[in-house]
């Protein structure tokens, strides 16, 4: 243990902790190889994944996805205290938080991780013996899982988070200040446009205001990630990151909305032709047009390559026949990423083709004035604010100089090409959704009094607010990590999806402890954190539910097995 220099306390943070997170990561690396190599050695057939065995293996395929994003969660918050500790900026809140991440997170490798409240996956669903967990115990692991995360080092961190001045962020990010200020910025509107009147727009089912959108845009929101020829900022994903945490902070769905105008323009940007570029990247940049995805059909959900929905040319048009579902926002949009097949004979992906379909916008009086479009609304427990739709089209028209690149058969290629940024971007989401629920449940704790003192003074209330400051930061760096990636040109599917799966994870369990928290106030619908609980569980469902995300990570690791 040591002192922080002038603090005149006793601090419990560790003695050479860079030193010792450096090391528990390369043990953690050496622990997952053995698991991935002994999964392989299940799967393999003839030098290639099984389909069928990884099917069969799929808790044992999934827990190695789990552990992967934990061994590269551990990596990336030892980068972080690495750069802070480089930058003379590594204070005791920062390594607390560290140290109390290495020693959760390493002894749930060994012992047993979560993938849900009911699903843990050990070191024997592997194939691994006691001997390869008791290798995995090195100096530095064991010195970790034993000190790391302890109730004195819990007890400590929330005196710090007491001692703070609000209920910001906890803990330096690690970006540069230039991202400070954005996320100071957003942070600033999200305080005085969105929180005070978020539960108001829940509890109501109502839309989002307009004058909120607009001013949305006017920070620059859907123009942060574009281009400076088609009226963006261009910035990169790790802005989009800061964006996106903050104002799902304030509110999921104003989050979101930056959600709708990013997947519209990545897809444009990478697969529109020049004259589409042209037209539609500064509407969507000034927000003068305000775009909605319909992907999904209500009997294919993650299953794209079933999908039905027709395009057939007539003419200078397409006629789009068949039924859509969980489309957000797609009343008030003016344009639809529209997926549909425009080959029938071309079996799964291949016949598939994306349109941007041009409609007016609607009201709730009559949601969809356009003909040959009809829809209905689908009640949800959270994530209002856009509303969901079921639609049907009947014979709806798009112009053909709106197929999307101006080829057929590209749809899910140019999908595709968006998957990276939409998760990093949901990941965000999570992240501003467990700060959200983090900030609620430390003011609840703080002034609810209970046998004579705030209910913060009890170890059990208090050790869940740690818990929830600690895995939001693993979440954060995570996040941060791979949206990096897609800035430097590399392929980030796999980073993309580990962050993704963890935040979403981290969200969930966020709420669900400050939910408790609040005990029975938090289940009456008055309260800010029965909002936030309904928010943080569409998370682990859109853009690529836990399960698809776990398989579709394990397949990428076993694939890439030595």
């Amino acid at each position: 243990m040591n002192h922080i220099a002038g603090s005149g306390q006793m601090t419990v943070v560790l003695d050479g902790l860079t030193g010792l997170t450096r090391d528990a990561v390369a043990a953690a690396e050496a622990f997952f190889d053995k698991a991935r190599l002994a999964l392989r050695e299940t799967t393999i057939v003839d030098g290639r994944v099984s389909s069928s065995i990884l099917e069969r293996e799929q808790r044992a395929a999934h827990g190695l996805a789990w552990i992967a994003t934990y061994v590269q969660a551990l990596r990336q918050m030892a980068a972080y205290a690495e750069q802070l500790e480089a930058d003379g900026s590594f204070g005791e809140l920062e390594a607390l938080i560290v140290q109390i991440a290495f020693g959760e997170y390493l002894d749930q490798i060994a012992g047993g991780l979560p993938m849900n409240q009911t699903e843990f996956v050990r070191p024997h669903d592997f194939g691994l013996t006691f001997d390869d967990v008791s290798a995995f115990h090195t100096g530095a692991v064991a010195t970790l899982i034993t000190h790391g995360n302890t109730a004195p080092a819990r007890a400590r961190l929330m005196a710090l988070v007491e001692s703070l001045d609000g209920a910001a962020t906890i803990g330096r990010s690690g970006l540069d200040e230039t991202l400070e200020a954005i996320r100071d910025q957003m942070r600033r509107f999200a305080d005085e446009q969105v929180v005070p009147f978020a539960h108001k727009w829940h509890t109501g089912n109502e839309y989002i205001p307009l004058e909120v959108v607009d001013h949305m845009s006017e920070l620059g929101v859907f123009a942060l990630t574009l281009p400076e020829e088609y009226g963006g900022m261009g910035l990169g994903k790790e802005s989009m990151c800061v964006v996106s945490e903050e104002l799902s902070r304030g509110y999921i769905g104003v989050g979101s909305m930056g959600t709708r105008a990013e997947i519209a323009a990545e897809l444009i940007l990478q697969g529109g032709t020049d004259d589409q570029k042209r037209k539609w990247l500064p509407l969507i940049a000034e927000g003068k047009i305000l775009p909605t995805a319909v992907f999904t059909e209500p009997s294919t959900g993650s299953d794209l390559a079933s999908l039905r929905t027709r395009a057939v040319l007539e003419g200078d048009v397409y006629r789009v026949t068949g039924n859509k579902t969980w489309i957000t926002h797609p009343v008030r949009a003016d344009v639809m990423t529209l997926l549909a097949r425009t080959n029938p004979d071309e079996p799964g992906y291949k016949g598939l083709s994306m349109f941007l379909a041009e409609k007016p916008r609607g009201t709730d009086a009559e949601p969809f004035p356009a003909p040959g479009m009809s829809g209905s609304e689908i009640e949800v427990l959270g994530y209002r604010g856009m509303k969901e739709f079921e639609i049907g089209f009947d014979g709806f028209e798009v112009k053909q100089e709106n197929l999307l690149g101006g080829e057929e058969g590209q749809g899910f290629k140019q999908l595709m090409q968006t998957f990276e940024s939409a998760r990093i971007q949901t990941s965000a989401r999570a992240v501003g959704v467990a700060q959200s629920a983090f900030e609620i449940g430390l003011k609840y704790a703080r002034e609810r009094i209970q046998f004579g003192k705030p209910i913060i003074a009890f170890p059990r209330v208090a050790d869940k607010l740690a818990m929830m400051a600690v895995e939001t930061m693993v979440a954060r760096q995570l996040t941060y990590f791979a949206a990096r990636e897609k800035d430097q040109g590399r392929r980030c599917d796999l980073e993309a999806g580990m962050a993704k799966l963890l935040a979403a994870r981290v969200a969930w369990s966020a709420a669900d402890n400050s939910l408790q928290i609040h005990g029975g106030n938090g289940f009456a619908l008055e309260y800010d954190i029965s909002r936030v609980l309904c928010d943080a569980r569409i998370l682990n469902i859109f853009e690529g539910a836990g399960e698809i995300q776990a398989q579709v990570i394990a397949r990428r690791l076993l694939d890439n097995a030595n």
